[in-house]
């Protein structure tokens, strides 16, 4: 159940020009593959993929390292109850 008014790319780097705060703040849920994702840092539903921490590693700017995996991916509201818990 994808929701209209959730961005196709949205992206949690403050950063990042996909990252949008008020669609963070409502609540956005991830599956890949079908299996409920919680550590997305970013996703793209129209290009199929997502960006995962990959481990503990960081960039020489402090950031986690992130790997990106392709494959289908569906977003939706979460919530109210589960949206502070992102």
């Amino acid at each position: 159940m994808t929701n209209d008014d959730l961005p196709d790319r949205l992206s949690i780097d403050p950063d990042s020009p996909h990252y949008d705060e008020a669609a963070l703040a409502n609540g956005v849920g991830v599956r890949f593959k079908g299996e409920e994702k919680t550590n997305v840092e970013e996703y793209c539903v129209s290009e199929g993929w997502i960006r995962v921490q990959a481990g503990k590693a960081l960039d020489r700017k402090g950031k986690p390292l992130t790997i990106k995996l392709k494959g289908p991916v569906e977003v939706y509201r979460k919530a109210a109850e589960d949206a502070g818990h992102a």
